[in-house]
């Protein structure tokens, strides 16, 4: 418990100083006695519309972003036994990708980015379009009463290539400002800057992930062979579907402002796992915070690294992702 505290208050204590990096991160450049002035309400006009309607909700939104799809892809990882299991990689991020921007081709791409309404609607269509996509996955998976780690694999990325084509077909009707909107956004990006983005996803992770860690135990059960955890008394479908659509709702609300980040939700539970095991209690609210930490990094050095150009932060993960999913590919398949 004392190293899990200690690891706890050591991501909290770098999530805050990044955050006052990435505040001063972009082309216009706040000195950092500039930035404490102004978040004690002693700053500038300039500097206050810079700091509290632009880079402090994205700032915000990126934490909120990496611990939703952490949660996630750790959910996923325990449901399914499978250490590849991911969000991303298992095709329920391109599902939600491909509801939204269907939303964006009969709606018009305008509304969805402007309207008020609009930005709140977002989570539920990008959520049916997870849940489809879990669905197909679930029942393609099922064979012989069970679903097996890597027919889930194999399925999943199957829907993934699936829905990509989809996504394709329908952003090369969009017009020429939607489309590289969409493309953009798909990448995985904190496009939504100002809080009216924030307030449209925080209800769903303050519901989502307490519950995902009140059922930390039913996880750790899970772990163990299914007529072991059937003696305990646990009801295994029943809470394995439940686990499952806490996992959907959370990685299609975040999907729906943050695009499609891919290998967050693999690479933070692992991380997380090594440092203290594989206590969900201990796990999930670890994994929560190390996924806010490093898609907040990665949002903060997708603009610096080639400014004043922004390199979409779903690349950056990408980047650091890909190598360690090739890793765990060789060593578990």
């Amino acid at each position: 418990m004392k190293k899990f505290n200690t690891l706890l208050i050591s991501t909290l204590i770098l999530i805050v100083i990044m955050g006052v990096i990435s505040i001063n991160a972009g082309q216009i450049k706040i000195p950092f006695m500039d930035v404490f002035a102004t978040l004690f309400g002693n700053g500038t006009a300039q500097n206050e519309l810079t700091i509290f309607q632009f880079r402090l909700p994205r700032i915000i939104l990126a934490i909120l972003v990496g611990a939703g799809v952490a949660v996630s892809g750790a959910i996923l990882q325990g449901i399914s036994q499978n250490p590849l299991a991911d969000p991303g990689i298992l095709g329920i991020n391109s599902g939600a990708g491909l509801a939204v921007v269907l939303y964006m081709f009969f709606f018009q791409g305008t509304s969805f980015f402007n309207g008020s309404i609009a930005i709140f609607i977002m989570p539920f269509t990008a959520l049916v379009g997870a849940f489809f996509a879990a669905f197909l996955i679930y029942v393609l998976s099922w064979k012989n009463g069970r679903v097996t780690p890597v027919r889930l694999l194999l399925v999943g990325i199957g829907i993934n290539a699936a829905f990509g084509s989809g996504l394709i077909i329908f952003q090369m009707k969009m017009e020429p400002l939607n489309f590289m909107k969409a493309i953009i956004w798909l990448s995985g990006t904190i496009w939504g800057t100002n809080w009216t983005f924030v307030w449209a996803l925080l209800p769903w992770l303050i519901l989502l992930i307490p519950i995902a860690i009140y059922k930390s135990r039913v996880l750790d059960i899970l772990r163990l062979s299914d007529p072991i955890a059937i003696g305990v008394g646990v009801r295994i479908e029943r809470e394995r579907r439940l686990l499952l659509l806490i996992s959907v709702a959370l990685a299609g609300a975040c999907v729906s402002v943050g695009g499609g980040i891919t290998f967050l939700g693999l690479i933070a539970p692992h991380i997380t796992r090594r440092l203290i095991g594989a206590n969900h209690a201990k796990v999930l609210p670890l994994t929560a915070v190390l996924g806010a930490l490093l898609l907040l990094s990665a949002d903060t050095i997708g603009r610096v690294i080639m400014a004043p150009v922004e390199l979409p932060v779903g690349i950056v993960v990408s980047i650091l992702g890909a190598p360690y999913f090739i890793y765990l590919l060789i060593k578990n398949v």
